[in-house]
């Protein structure tokens, strides 16, 4: 049984920082593209970042309204993937999802989590 489980989501001032984690177990962890995704109140899920690759080698992509601030790290022997978000505003308040996916998967396809709140006040 697949299952993604995000932690890590909580209130945090602007500016703050916040690390989220997705514990994945079900599936073959390290052939998945990993990934994290966040809804905001009244707006529709918008993609944040990807990682993809093992042995040392990773392949990563953010959103434009991320990059620079937001990191993205997996742990495959954990099966753990994580979301460093650094100078938090509040634009980034949202849901944040974990996604998993094999690379020739669309997203509609790929696997979800059940979210994690982060709410950053100004």
């Amino acid at each position: 049984q697949v299952q993604l489980v995000e932690s890590g989501g909580g209130l945090v001032q602007a500016g703050g920082s916040l690390t989220l984690s997705c514990a994945a177990s079900g599936f073959t962890f390290s052939s998945f593209d990993m990934g994290w995704f966040r809804q905001a109140p009244g707006k529709e899920r918008e993609f944040v970042a990807r990682i993809r690759g093992s042995d040392g080698v990773y392949w990563t992509n953010y959103a434009d309204s991320v990059k620079g601030r937001f990191t993205i790290s997996r742990n495959n022997a954990k099966n753990m993937v994580y979301l460093q978000m650094n100078s938090l505003d509040p634009e980034d308040t949202a849901v944040y999802y974990c996604n998993a996916k094999l690379a020739r998967w669309g997203e509609r396809d790929a696997y979800w989590g059940q979210g994690t709140q982060v709410t950053v006040s100004s």
